[in-house]
C-alpha cells in the first residue's frame, strides 16, 4: 500500500494520544488507509473522506471524539496538500512531499492548486455565497441600474481603444487610462453605483488565489480607479496591515538582529551611540506603569534604579502567576472596549495580561540596567560603551534594549503590503506594477499618516497605563512574494528621486532580501481550526489563545501548535509547508534604518510628499509600462477576452463553486 515514491521521503510516525483508545484508534487508521487510497487531486474523494469521519466520529467517546476529529481532519489537510501516508497493523507512518519540483511555472502551479483548496471553502460557505450574489445583484442608484459588473472594464472596448493609438503620448493614455487612488473608508459608498466601497474591495479580493481573512492591528484599504473608464472602473487593489514582527532576513538587512547590531558598535562605540543605550533605557522604563507593582509589594521605586536579583526573579514569578490567570480568566469584555480614556488604559494595564507583559518586560529592562552597571557602563560615554561591549553580559543587555526599541518602531514606522495587485483587464497590462508603484506613493502614506496620527498604539498604552500617541511616520514596507519565485510585478520597479527634483542616489525601489523558511499554516483548513478550537477549549489549564490583541503574534500559528501538541501530533514537521517566499523591503525615506533604529526622529523621504508625486508615479508607468506593452498583439488580444456582453466571460468576475453543497461537512461554516 506504500507508494515507491515515499522512500526517497523521511517517514514520521504518527502516534497522537487518542491510539490509547481501542474505538478511536481503529478509526484514525481506517481514515489512514483511506486516504492512502485517494488521490492529492481528488478533492472530492477527500470530502467523501471526510463526510466519513463526520459520521464515524459518533462512535468515539465523548472524551476522545475532539482529538480524534482533530487529527482526521489534519490528515485531510495533509493528503490534499501531497502528503501520503502507510498503515499497517504497528504504525501509521506519514510522508511529507518533499520540495516542489518542476520548472517556475509548474511549482507555481502546484502551489496554486494548494491555495485554492482552502479559497474555494470560503467561498462555498453560505454568507460568503450571499455576499457575493448581492454584489452582483443590479440595484437602482442616482436612476440607473448597477452592481459590482459597473466596475468592471469592459475588455473589447478597451481593446479597441488602446489599438487605435500609435506612438501616444502620455495625454493620449490618459484619454484611455487615467489612475487615481481612492482610500477605502469603511463607511463611504462608492459615488457612481451606491455601492460601499469596503464590499467593492472585498468582491475582487475575493478573486485573489488565498482566502480572504481579516487580520488585528493597523490596517488600511485602498482601490485604484481609472477616471477615464465608466463609473470610474477599478484597476487594482492594495492593502497595508501591521508588519510581522519576526522576519530573520528582513530584521538582518534593516539592522534590527544583535550580531547585526553589535557588530556596528564594535566598528563605531561613539559617544553617539552610547546615548543611544543609555535615552533608550531611560524611556522604555519610563513607558512603563509600576504603580500596582509598588504597592502590591513586588518591587519599591528605588530598585528601578538600583535593581537586584531578587527584585528581578520577583518581577518573573509575578509575570508567571499572572500569565496563569490570564489563561483562566482572560477579561475579554475589557481587553474589547477600546475607549481612549485614561480610566480605560489603567483598567487595561491592570489586567491579568498586561500585568504579566509589564512585569516580564521589567524584568528584561531591570536586569539589562544592572549588567550595564557591573560592566562599568555607569555614564553615557564613548569609553565606557567600549568597555561594555567587551563583557558578554552587557552585550546581553544591548540586545534586551534593541528587542524593546524594534518592537516600538515595527507596528508604527513599518508596515506590510497584504494586498497588492490589478484585476481583470488591467492585470494584462502590467497593472500590477502600478499598484505596486503607488502603495508607495504619498497618497498611501498620507492616508497612515492622517489616519492614525490620534490612535494611541494600543499595546504601548496599555503597557503605561495612558495613551501613547506615536508620530506615524511610515518609512518602510515590506511584503513577501505568494510563491517562491519573484512576482513580475516587484520586477524592475526601480525610480530615481532625480525625477521628482530629489537626488540621484536615492531611489524607490522593491529590495528583494531574502526569503522565508516555508513554515506556515496555510495547509490547514478552516474545519481543522474548528476543531482546533474544541481541543483548546477543554484545556485543564485556560487557553493559550484567546484571540485577545496583545497576546502576543501569530495567534493562528500559536493555536495550532498549542492543539497539536495537545493530541500528539508532530507540529513541527506539520506547520513545515515548504512553500519559501521572497522577502521584500520598500525604502520610503533613505534614513529609514536610522528611524527604525530610534536613532533619528524625521524622515527623509525619496520621493517628494506631496500630491503631485502621486499623478508623476502614474506618469512614470503610463509611459514606462503601458505604452510598450501595448505594441503586442497578443496583449489586446487577451485584454479583449475580458468581455462583459453575454455571455459575460470576465476574470474580475468571482468564480463560485459550481456544487457547495458537494464539497462536504468542510464547508458548512459560516464566513
Amino acid at each position: 500500500m506504500t507508494n515507491p515514491s515515499q522512500k526517497a521521503h523521511v517517514a514520521i510516525n504518527l502516534a497522537p494520544k487518542l491510539l490509547r483508545d481501542p474505538v478511536a484508534r481503529r478509526l484514525f487508521r481506517r481514515v489512514a488507509r483511506q486516504l492512502v487510497q485517494t488521490s492529492a487531486d481528488s478533492q472530492e474523494g477527500i470530502q467523501d473522506v471526510r463526510r466519513d469521519v463526520a459520521t464515524r466520529a459518533q462512535q468515539v467517546s465523548p472524551y476522545w471524539r475532539p482529538a480524534f476529529c482533530l487529527c482526521a481532519s489534519v490528515l485531510c489537510d495533509l493528503r490534499g496538500h501531497r502528503w501520503t501516508f502507510s498503515v499497517d497493523q504497528h504504525s501509521v507512518l506519514a510522508y511529507p512531499p518533499g520540495s516542489l519540483s518542476g520548472s517556475a511555472l509548474e511549482r507555481k502551479e502546484q502551489l496554486r492548486a494548494s491555495h485554492l483548496v482552502d479559497r474555494d471553502a470560503q467561498l462555498a460557505t453560505p454568507a460568503t455565497h450571499a455576499f457575493i450574489y448581492a454584489m452582483e445583484a443590479r440595484r437602482l442608484h442616482n436612476g440607473e441600474w448597477h452592481s459590482i459588473y459597473s466596475l468592471m472594464r469592459d475588455g473589447p472596448e478597451l481593446a479597441a481603444s488602446l489599438g487605435s493609438l500609435n506612438d501616444p503620448t502620455e495625454s493620449q493614455l490618459r484619454s484611455v487610462i487615467d489612475p487615481y487612488v481612492q482610500v477605502v473608508d469603511q463607511s463611504s459608498e462608492c459615488e457612481f453605483t451606491g455601492l460601499r466601497l469596503a464590499d467593492i474591495w472585498r468582491y475582487f479580493r475575493h478573486t485573489w488565489t488565498i482566502t480572504y481573512n481579516s487580520t488585528p492591528g493597523r490596517r488600511l484599504q485602498f482601490l485604484v480607479r481609472d477616471r477615464a473608464a465608466p463609473n470610474h472602473a477599478v484597476i487594482g487593489i492594495g492593502a497595508l496591515g501591521s508588519a510581522v514582527v519576526q522576519l530573520g532576513p528582513r530584521d538582518e538587512w534593516i539592522g534590527w538582529t544583535a550580531g547585526a547590531f553589535l557588530s556596528h558598535l564594535d566598528e563605531d562605540p561613539s559617544l553617539e551611540w552610547a546615548r543611544w543605550v543609555d535615552n533608550n533605557l531611560d524611556k522604555l522604563l519610563a513607558g512603563l506603569y509600576v504603580k500596582d507593582l509598588i504597592r502590591d509589594g513586588v518591587i519599591r521605586r528605588a530598585d528601578i534604579a538600583h535593581p537586584s536579583t531578587v527584585v528581578i526573579e520577583a518581577l518573573r514569578s509575578d509575570a508567571e502567576h499572572q500569565r496563569r490567570v490570564h489563561r483562566l480568566y482572560p477579561s475579554r469584555a475589557t481587553h474589547k472596549s477600546l475607549s481612549n480614556d485614561a480610566h480605560k488604559w489603567l483598567l487595561l494595564a491592570e489586567t491579568s495580561l498586561f500585568r504579566a507583559k509589564r512585569a516580564e518586560t521589567l524584568a528584561k529592562l531591570l536586569e539589562a540596567r544592572a549588567q550595564l552597571l557591573v560592566a562599568g557602563f555607569q555614564h553615557p560615554t564613548a569609553a565606557n560603551l567600549k568597555r561594555a561591549l567587551t563583557n558578554p553580559a552587557a552585550r546581553r543587555a544591548i540586545q534586551t534594549i534593541l528587542r524593546q526599541v524594534k518592537s516600538t518602531h515595527v507596528g508604527i514606522n513599518m508596515m506590510d503590503i497584504t494586498v497588492c495587485g490589478a484585476v481583470a483587464p488591467y492585470n494584462v497590462l502590467l497593472g500590477g506594477k502600478l499598484v505596486a508603484l503607488l502603495m508607495a506613493s504619498p497618497a498611501v502614506t498620507s492616508t497612515y499618516s492622517k489616519h492614525y496620527q490620534r490612535t494611541p498604539s494600543i499595546i504601548a498604552s496599555a503597557m503605561a497605563a495612558r495613551p501613547i500617541v506615536r508620530p506615524p511616520r511610515l518609512v518602510i514596507l515590506g511584503t513577501t512574494s505568494l510563491y517562491d519565485v519573484a512576482p513580475s510585478q516587484y520586477n524592475r520597479i526601480k525610480v530615481s528621486s532625480n525625477l521628482f527634483g530629489g537626488s540621484e542616489a536615492d531611489v524607490l525601489q522593491y529590495t528583494e532580501v531574502g526569503a522565508t523558511d516555508g513554515v506556515g499554516s496555510f495547509q490547514f483548513s478552516q474545519e481543522t481550526m474548528r476543531a482546533i478550537d474544541i481541543v483548546l477549549a477543554r484545556g485543564q489549564k485556560g487557553r493559550l489563545v484567546n484571540s485577545i490583541f496583545g497576546e502576543g503574534v501569530n495567534p493562528k500559528l500559536r493555536k495550532i501548535r498549542g492543539a497539536l501538541d495537545a493530541v500528539g501530533l508532530p507540529t513541527t514537521e506539520f506547520l513545515t509547508h515548504g512553500n519559501s517566499r521572497i522577502i521584500y523591503g520598500i525604502p520610503l525615506a533613505s534614513n529609514f534604518r536610522d528611524i527604525l533604529l530610534g536613532k533619528r526622529a524625521r524622515p527623509k523621504y525619496i520621493l517628494p510628499q506631496i500630491p503631485l508625486t502621486t499623478d508623476r508615479l502614474v506618469s512614470y508607468w503610463l509611459t514606462r509600462w503601458l505604452r510598450g506593452r501595448i505594441t503586442r498583439d497578443t496583449v489586446l488580444t487577451n485584454v479583449a477576452c475580458h468581455r462583459k456582453s453575454y455571455p459575460m466571460a470576465h476574470g474580475a468576475r468571482v468564480q463560485l463553486p459550481a456544487d457547495p453543497e458537494a464539497l462536504g461537512p468542510l464547508f458548512s461554516g459560516g464566513d
